[in-house]
This record gives structure tokens, C-alpha cells and sequence, in this order.
């Protein structure tokens, strides 16, 4: 094993060598005549003229070895339903979806909306997507009709492909009338849907002339062979939409051959799975993980991968580990915010299973605070926890450890090193001057080109990609629009958002600050820090803290100390200036279903205005419980 420095400084000082010998982790039906093309800044193109195909390469490069080992293991603790299928038997369903989807139209550069619950029939149409080169766009299911519609009309599909529901803590979610409103709020709706019926709904109806019953039409087309379609490199494989600051989506498009390359490079450099090993993500597939690693990772390194619909705490908070111990899991990845979800629960649910062959626990999705990640790794002391920072642009991690090229010290609180391919720094965001300063605060940015894997552009809109991501400095770089510091090693700390700074009478103060020294109060689960509008200070900071002992809610006198105690925490470790005007205790804080806390909703609320799009909001009831605090305790101590 040799030096991570020097495995760096080679990915960056030759770029054409490097991922040339990491593009030989997948197949090519055609060689690549250029490894690079950046002559078009800050666009880039990997892998010119190369083709190849991510179908072939996640399922037909196997089974020439792999045809009898299970590529999906499907577990589903809401509809009580458990499925596996070997690569042969994945091979099989995958044609047969491709067949389906070739009958309904969909060829080579179409686009398809896949509106799906967690099921091995969304895998199967992403797969039998890739295999006919359309692009597929996963929105994810249960989004508000007007959300899908958005990302119908900016998509412009031929196909939308759906279920009659979803489930999410026991509780049915009907997608197809959600499906149905889409279609009518849409400027461009597609031609037809096909519709995957669980029965969860009795009497699902279909429109005549534009409903298809994937069951029916899948019966057609039992044993049918669909060949792939060979596609060059920097061919869209799939568009995935994300928030913009406007109403309007960005959809991040994604190529084929840089994908693929970068993906399979991860799973041998930084998740360390090997072939013929099981991969647990506990993500959904309408995120970025889903897409690069509960689908597309695992399967082109020949891994077995878990597809769980359900929640970490049902049937109880032991049900992750089962899985890991029913299922050999090695690696596994989820959410820092998963983990505190677990960590109010009873301790002894972790010791209830085998989980020694548990290698690595990954963990991303928002900045890992240094007490969970503690917590955690002393629940599981045979595995290592590492956490990892990227975004759905990216896709796959930008800061990272490297377990498969050197080990390193884990540090807590911090996700790791620049990982091979970027070529980060950090920024003053003012001036714009670069900060080498250990432990000074900057914008973490990426000097392109952009490594293989990240987004090639906005779709339908390059303007938008240069002045979303490359225009907020003189300099075009990359802007992740987070706040990092680098130590003296190397590893970078993540603070938070740009936009998530408070300032306080000119002192600006980073929320992820604050929220650090909260947590590490014992009595706290977790905790969400905004800014609050204030007439003398500017803003205030306001903190909603959910306490580990619910009870503490119910008792005023206990409630009224606890709250005093976490903002003497933040004065005695951060100064007095970054103490809460007040610490609202409360019993849940609002989340997206993927588990991001929703920051902006909270501050509107505590602002007493519109907490705006809810579509994507696990439990709305928690927004009420942010508004009664703030009615019953006001804004100040």
C-alpha cells in the first residue's frame, strides 16, 4: 500500500495516466481516443470517443462469473416483503423492462420520469434505461404534484413510470393520483405511464389510451433479449433534479463513461467493498446516494447490494443491524442524521446482532458532528465509521478517506482529505484570495476541469451551470457554497452553507458552530441552529434542540433549566456573543425524507412567515411543533 500523497499528486499532475489505468475497472466495446478534452472551460469530457454502456458494465459483464451470486436483496419492513435476485436473474428482469420500455417508444436519448418507492422494479427500469441509452430521471416518489411537474416540463419525457403507492412508517402513499395531478398541471406530459400495481391501493384505475399495467405488458415480453446500446463517454446516462434558488430545478446531468469510471474507481479507493461482498446503503434512489450507491457502485463491482424500503426504527431500532447480520453486509452507508435518529433510541438495539463482518460504516448527507460519530463508533467497535462530503453535483465524494489506498488517522468532525481528481481550496469569501492558513476559515471550492463522475453541465441550460457554479469569483472555480477549514494534515472541516451564517451586530457566526457545542451537551439528541431577523442585533441565534429524555418536555421546571444549561454550553465554548437568545426544546425537528434538516423552513417559521415548498417534508407536524414553541416561550430568554 502505498502513499495517499503520492496517489493524489499522480491524479492530478497526470490526469490523462491516472484515469486511464482507473478506466480499465470497466469494459469499453470502443477504445477512447482522448482521456480528456478541456479545451471548452469550465465544460468537461471524459474519455472521448470511447464507448460503452452502464447496464453492460453493472449486469452482462458478470455473469460469465457472477451469473448464480445475488446482485439485489430486496427487504421491505413496510409491506413485509422479502426478494433476491442473482445477477442471471437480474440479467432476465432487466430485458424484460428493456423490452417493455422499447415497445412504449423509448430509444436512445429519450428521457424517462421514474416516480417510484423503493422496489426492485425501479431498479430494473434505471438498468433497462442505461441499457437502451434513454436518460433516466428519478424524482422521488411522494414529491407534491406541482414539484413532478416542474420536472416533467423542464425533462420533457416520453414515458413517466410509477406505482399505486408507497409506504413510509406503515402509512400508504398513493402515487398515481399524485401521478394523475402532475399530468394535468404539466405543459409538456408524456404520452403514457406505465404503472407498476403493488395493491396497496384497491381500485387503481387506469387512463384508457395512456395508462399501461406494467404486470400485462411485462407478461409480453417473458424471456425477451434486448442488446445494449453502445454509447460515447459523455452521452447523458441520467438527469437528477436539485433545488435551485429559483423556482425552477436544476437538473444535474450526468455522463456515461466519466460515471461509470469514477464510480467503480470509489468502490475499490474509498468504500473498499470487494466482489462477491453485500453493500447495505440505507438511502432512497430518488438522492444522489441511491443512484451511485445503492444502484450503480455496487453492482459494477460485482457487489450484492440491499434495497431496504423502510425506516431504521420499524419494526424497532434494531432492524439495520438484522439486516447486516442476515446478509454478510461488509460495507454500509448512510446519513449522519440516521444515526441520531438511533442514538435517542434504547442503546441495547445495537447489541442485539452480529455485526463483526461490518467493515465500514460510510456516512454523508450533511456535516457529521463529533458526538454522533463518537456515539457510534463505540456501538460498534469492530467497524470503522468514516464519514465522507459530496453533493448530488458531484456524485461520488469530494473529501474522503482512503482506506484502499492508505489508512489514516480518523479524525471527528472531520470528513477526510481532498480525494484524487479534485483540486480543491479554500477561498476568502470576500476578497476571493486563497486561504493556506491551517485552521482559517474559507469557501471550498474546485479548480476545474471537474474529475470524472461529476455533473457535465445543467440540463438543456449551459448558461445556468457556468453561472450557478463558476461565477461567484474572479477566478472560475467550482463553488460548493460551503465553508470548510484544512489543518495542518490535510483534512478538511466542514462549517456549513455560505448562506447558513449569522450575524449577530457584525459578528458572523457559522450555524455548524454552534450546533457542535449543542450537541455536545449529553442531554441532547439533535439540534438545528438558525438565524433569526432582530431589530437592535440584526439577527439573533435561535436554537430548536430535541432532548434525549422526551420527558424533559412535559416537566416546565426541567425544561426551563435544560434550555439554560445548553446556552451556557455555547457561551462557555464558543463566547458569549454565539449564546442562543434562546434554546427551544421540542420533539422533533423537520426533515426531507432523505433526512436534511430543513434550516430555511425553521428560520421562516421563526420569522413568522411562509415556511415555502413542503413537498419534500417527512413530517410536517414538526414545523407546528417550532411554531408552538415559539408561541409559548417567545423569542428571547
Amino acid at each position: 500500500m502505498g502513499s495517499y500523497e503520492d496517489f493524489y499528486r499522480h491524479s492530478l499532475d497526470q490526469p490523462d495516466a491516472f484515469w486511464a489505468e482507473q478506466a480499465r475497472l470497466i469494459d469499453w466495446e470502443r477504445p477512447f481516443d482522448q482521456v480528456l478534452d478541456a479545451s471548452r472551460p469550465p465544460f468537461a469530457r471524459w474519455f472521448v470517443g470511447g464507448r460503452t454502456n452502464l447496464c453492460h458494465n453493472a449486469v452482462d459483464r458478470h455473469l460469465a462469473t457472477r451469473a448464480n451470486q445475488p446482485a439485489i436483496v430486496f427487504e421491505s419492513t413496510e409491506a413485509d416483503q422479502r426478494r433476491q435476485y442473482t445477477y442471471a436473474q437480474l440479467h432476465a428482469e432487466v430485458n424484460r423492462v428493456a423490452a417493455m420500455l422499447r415497445e412504449l417508444g423509448v430509444g436512445r436519448g429519450d428521457r424517462v420520469i421514474v416516480y417510484m418507492p423503493m422496489v426492485p422494479e425501479a431498479l430494473f427500469t434505471l438498468l433497462a434505461c442505461t441499457r437502451l441509452g434513454a436518460i433516466h430521471s428519478v424524482v422521488f416518489g411522494g414529491f407534491a404534484a406541482h414539484s413532478l411537474a416542474l420536472r416533467i416540463d423542464d425533462a420533457r419525457p416520453v414515458l413517466l413510470v410509477t406505482a399505486d403507492a408507497g409506504m413510509r412508517a406503515g402509512r400508504v402513499i398513493a402515487y398515481k393520483p399524485l401521478v394523475d395531478e402532475a399530468l394535468t398541471l404539466a405543459q409538456h406530459p408524456p404520452a403514457q405511464v406505465l404503472v407498476f400495481n403493488r395493491g396497496l391501493v384497491p381500485g387503481t384505475s387506469l387512463t384508457p389510451g395512456r395508462d399501461v399495467d406494467f404486470a400485462t405488458l411485462g407478461a409480453k415480453h417473458e424471456g425477451a433479449r434486448v442488446p445494449v446500446e453502445w454509447l460515447e463517454s459523455s452521452e447523458p446516462s441520467y438527469i437528477l433534479y436539485t433545488s435551485g434558488t429559483t423556482g425552477k430545478p436544476k437538473g444535474v446531468q450526468r455522463d456515461t463513461g466519466g460515471y461509470a469510471v469514477a464510480l467503480a474507481a470509489s468502490m475499490r479507493h474509498i468504500y473498499t467493498g470487494q466482489p462477491g461482498e453485500t453493500m447495505f446503503t440505507a438511502s432512497d434512489i430518488g438522492w444522489v446516494v441511491g443512484h451511485s450507491y445503492i444502484v450503480y457502485g455496487p453492482l459494477l463491482n460485482g457487489m450484492t447490494t440491499v434495497l431496504y424500503e423502510g425506516l431504521p426504527t420499524r419494526p424497532d431500532a434494531s432492524i439495520w443491524w438484522r439486516l447486516v447480520e442476515e446478509h454478510r453486509v461488509s460495507v454500509m452507508f448512510t446519513s449522519p442524521t440516521a444515526i441520531r435518529v438511533l442514538k435517542k433510541q434504547d442503546a441495547s438495539f445495537l447489541k442485539r446482532h452480529d455485526t463483526s463482518r461490518l467493515r465500514h460504516l460510510f456516512l454523508a448527507g450533511e456535516p457529521l458532528d463529533a458526538p454522533t460519530h463518537a456515539w457510534i463508533s463505540d456501538a460498534l467497535p469492530a467497524t470503522q465509521v468514516l464519514d465522507n462530503y459530496w453533493q448530488t453535483e458531484t456524485g461520488w465524494p469530494i473529501l474522503g478517506p482512503v482506506p484502499g489506498v492508505q489508512a489514516r488517522p480518523r479524525k471527528l468532525g472531520s470528513p477526510g482529505v481532498a480525494l484524487y481528481g479534485y483540486r480543491v481550496k479554500l477561498l476568502d469569501g470576500l476578497s476571493g484570495a486563497e486561504v493556506t492558513a491551517p485552521n482559517q476559515k474559507g469557501v471550498l471550492v474546485i479548480e476545474p476541469p471537474l474529475p470524472p463522475g461529476c455533473l457535465s453541465t445543467v440540463w438543456g441550460d449551459d448558461e445556468r451551470f457556468v453561472s450557478t457554479y463558476f461565477s461567484s469569483f474572479e477566478t472560475p472555480v467550482y463553488n460548493t457554497f460551503d465553508w470548510a477549514t484544512r489543518d495542518e494534515d490535510g483534512d478538511y472541516f466542514i462549517l456549513g452553507r455560505t448562506d447558513d451564517v449569522i450575524n449577530v451586530a457584525g459578528h458572523r457566526l457559522g450555524t455548524r458552530e454552534i450546533e457542535e457545542a449543542i450537541s455536545g451537551h449529553p442531554a441532547i439528541a439533535e439540534v438545528a441552529v438558525v438565524g433569526v431577523k432582530d431589530d437592535l442585533k440584526g439577527q439573533v441565534v435561535m436554537a430548536f434542540a430535541v432532548p434525549r429524555d422526551p420527558t424533559r418536555l412535559q416537566r416546565e421546571e426541567g425544561r426551563a433549566d435544560l434550555e439554560r444549561e445548553v446556552m451556557d454550553t455555547v457561551g462557555r465554548t464558543l463566547g458569549a456573543v454565539a449564546r442562543p437568545a434562546r434554546v427551544h426544546l421540542v420533539a422533533h425537528l423537520p426533515k426531507t425524507r432523505s433526512g436534511k434538516l430543513l434550516r430555511r423552513s425553521i428560520q421562516a417559521v421563526a420569522e413568522a412567515r411562509e415556511p415555502g415548498d413542503l413537498s419534500t417534508i417527512e413530517d410536517p407536524s414538526s414545523l407546528e411543533g417550532i411554531q408552538a414553541a415559539m408561541k409559548a416561550r417567545g423569542p428571547r430568554e
